[in-house]
């Protein structure tokens, strides 16, 4: 069980976040604290899947300790993956979020360093996950880079034309 209250971070990039304060969860024979100053960036979800699963939410706790159980080495990944699902449940995460978040730090975990038959072999053995997520991320990924197409298109305008966008003004409010 993770200590009751919230957490403090502080933002350091786009993707990475400092534990202000330290993070303790109570397991059954032990006790694990991350400490004050860890870097984490939550969830690593990738991109194309943030629509499914946010970089955060009830399961944020469990992402940090996840992360440092892994950078640290006090326990092998296997087990720090474990860790990772008893404590999503602890938190409450909904039975299949928190296989599918399971399932992806144990693929990320195995697949390190694998050839291509490895790989071929666990794209063959995932069929569900891949069938449920592979459509809308597709989509999502192809309406990403459209979006993205249509900034650059208006942002190379605005450079040809000389002007960059104008910044709103604030205005003083009388009583």
């Amino acid at each position: 069980m993770f200590d009751d209250g919230n957490i403090i971070v502080r933002q350091l990039d786009a993707k990475k976040w400092r534990l202000e304060e330290s993070l303790t969860h109570r397991a059954k024979l032990q006790t694990f604290y991350v400490p004050a100053l860890f870097e984490t960036d939550f969830a690593s979800i990738p991109l194309v899947f943030v629509w499914l699963i946010p970089r955060y939410g009830v399961y944020t706790k469990a992402a940090i300790l996840h992360d440092y159980l892994c950078e640290s080495d006090k326990i092998d990944r296997a087990d720090a993956d474990g860790i990772f699902r008893r404590s999503l449940r602890e938190l409450g995460v909904s039975t299949p979020r928190r296989w599918m978040m399971w399932a992806a730090v144990r693929a990320a975990s195995r697949m390190r360093g694998a050839d291509a038959g490895q790989w071929f072999g666990f794209l063959i053995t995932a069929p569900l996950s891949i069938l449920f997520v592979a459509v809308p991320a597709v989509t999502v990924q192809v309406f990403l880079v459209i979006f993205w197409l249509i900034e650059l298109a208006f942002w190379t305008g605005q450079r040809a034309l000389g002007r960059e966008p104008a910044l709103p003004k604030l205005r003083a409010r009388t009583a």
